[in-house]
């Protein structure tokens, strides 16, 4: 999904996208075509960043472990330099929150996957710069701009503190990976709409049941595709029934 607030770009000499506002707090590994450097604070950043992955904070409490396993055996397929060439193809968006901490806003699969593969480091484009407010300014900020999401496995909201401090202690919801898989077979369109995914799943978990093995999951996302096209769904962003019939 698409986030709210983000930076203009500009393109410098030395062939970086600039962010046209924000700054880098320091220890950050700058990419771009020569060495990385650790700028120090009020330097001008590019919009991309490369990260170690082991830094990142998550902004929500689950991910469906599902769709993590099988990003991670696509990028376990890969050579080095592919999988480095696909994360720049596909920069996660990220905040700088209290203490330099970088929290992603959106794709915790994709960085939990990139985490669970061994890879050292991912690209992040930095949305905007937090990190001046005290822990606890910080998130009722992130949620009031659409970036925080505190719901529990059961879909059930939560307090910040449940929130982990670290992706791999992200916590399995397969009504996730449910919704996620049944966006992908074209039963309901990708949407900016924030926390769409988390609306899906939260249709489906009542309707869908979700067995042990991997032949389950699939007989779950059948289902759950019937579902999506069904009036009860019509609510949901990116229902798109009507355009079938």
């Amino acid at each position: 999904m698409r986030h709210p607030g983000a930076f203009r770009f500009e393109a410098d000499p030395y062939g970086f996208v600039l962010a046209a506002n924000g700054f880098v707090p320091a220890g950050v590994l700058r990419w771009g075509g020569g060495a990385r450097t650790a700028p120090g604070p009020g330097t001008p950043m590019p919009k991309l960043h490369e990260v170690e992955i082991h830094r990142l904070r998550p902004t929500q409490v689950t991910v469906g472990l599902i769709e993590v396993h099988d990003k991670r055996a696509k990028l376990e397929a890969l050579k080095k330099h592919e999988q480095k060439a696909f994360l720049l193809d596909h920069p996660i968006p990220a905040v700088w929150g209290p203490d330099g901490k970088l929290y992603i806003t959106d794709h915790h699969h994709l960085g939990r996957a990139a985490s669970e593969a061994g890879i050292d480091s991912g690209f992040f484009a930095v949305e905007d710069d937090f990190s001046k407010l005290p822990i606890a300014q910080f998130w009722p900020r992130m949620s009031d701009a659409k970036w925080a999401h505190p719901i529990d496995q059961h879909g059930k909201p939560c307090s910040f503190e449940r929130i982990p401090d670290h992706l791999e202690k992200l916590i399995d919801d397969p009504y996730r990976s449910l919704a996620g898989y049944v966006r992908d077979a074209g039963a309901y369109e990708k949407t900016p709409t924030a926390f769409a995914e988390f609306q899906w799943a939260d249709f489906f978990r009542p309707r869908v049941t979700i067995g042990p093995t991997r032949a389950d999951f699939l007989s779950a996302v059948a289902a759950a595709v019937k579902l999506a096209a069904s009036p009860e769904a019509a609510r949901l962003p990116g229902y798109k029934a009507a355009a079938r019939t």
